[in-house]
């Protein structure tokens, strides 16, 4: 007997997270499973199903997002110009676009700044490592930055654009200061 899960339960698990980010997005922290679950096309015992609580929910919405900045990291910020730059600017890009999700997820943590956990987290950390270590030999970043100072910039960032500050002139100004 296998224990992987079904293609339908899969494509009903992907649909329940699309629709719970889409919501989150539109509401913020405003959402409810059984509204997660008629956008999603299923029942609500599907989406418990996959989710026993509206945390696991929301953790799983925040692991879909980490895992696409991870994406994006690995296939565009290893070019020519500075890839932590371009690091910042996406995951300010992403922030900024989808406020809502990250309010669910600092409400569900119960705390602000939305940075990633486990799995999430350790792979988000290699591929920062990896982009650090290109823009430091290619000479255009400081030597003595880390990846937990790219954490520290993120969480500022996180607070500047929940704040509604310019996120963008925050970025500039980091980008003078990580240069080399």
């Amino acid at each position: 007997m296998s224990t992987k899960p079904r293609a339908d339960a899969e494509r009903n698990r992907a649909r329940v997270i699309d629709a719970a980010r889409a919501l989150f997005a539109e509401r913020g922290d405003d959402v409810q499973m059984p509204e997660i679950a008629r956008a999603a096309g299923v029942g609500v015992g599907t989406v418990y199903r996959h989710f026993p609580d509206r945390q696991a929910l929301v953790e799983a919405a925040a692991e879909h997002r980490f895992a696409e900045i991870e994406q994006y990291a690995r296939a565009h910020c290893f070019g020519e110009d500075s890839g932590l730059e371009r690091y910042f600017r996406h995951v300010g890009e992403v922030l900024a676009s989808d406020r809502g999700l990250t309010a669910a997820i600092d409400s569900a943590r119960g705390r602000p700044g939305s940075e990633p956990r486990g799995s999430a987290r350790e792979r988000l950390e290699i591929v920062v490592a990896e982009i650090i270590a290109h823009d430091q030999a290619a000479g255009r970043l400081r030597s003595d930055c880390t990846v937990a100072d790219v954490y520290l910039l993120v969480g500022a960032l996180s607070s500047v654009i929940r704040k509604g500050g310019d996120w963008v002139r925050f970025l500039d100004l980091l980008r003078d200061q990580l240069s080399t």
